[in-house]
């Protein structure tokens, strides 16, 4: 057993996220294990770039109110305890809506060569605008 009182918090890398991110490291895999699991903190209108992983996400909202979208132009607006799952493969982003904060828990197992993210492009003005107008008249 280890018991972690305090893990740094550090900045999230401005080549795979749009605006101010930060993220607190809450498991970090030692072989053989591959779960790594980050408590991440989204400034309003940051995000992720698109991306994708090998064996799939599981993001776990504790805070505030974000996004989540696909390729294929799904969104869903989410909130406080709401969990969201992202399949192997899926290319995806996830961030806060442009007037709040939001917080999750993001869960992901490695691929052996690493935390099995795939890196894209960011997503762009528009995109993050249209996914706001998507969903802001939807109930939560």
């Amino acid at each position: 057993m280890e018991h972690i009182t305090e893990t740094p918090t550090l900045k999230a890398p401005a080549e795979r996220f749009t605006g101010d991110v930060h993220l607190n490291m809450l498991a970090s895999p030692t072989e053989p294990a591959r779960l790594a699991a980050a408590l991440v903190r989204f400034t309003p209108g940051a995000r992720t770039n698109w991306h994708s992983h090998a064996l799939g996400q599981v993001l776990h909202v504790t805070d505030g109110v974000g996004l989540v979208g696909t390729r294929d132009g799904d969104v869903v607006r989410i909130s406080a305890g709401d969990t969201i799952t992202c399949p192997a493969g899926e290319e995806h982003w996830h961030g806060a809506t442009d007037s709040t904060f939001m917080a999750h828990i993001a869960i992901v197992v490695g691929d052996g060569t690493g935390d099995g993210a795939s890196w894209l492009e960011p997503v762009t003005d528009e995109q993050y605008a249209a996914a706001l107008a998507r969903t802001a008249s939807r109930p939560r």
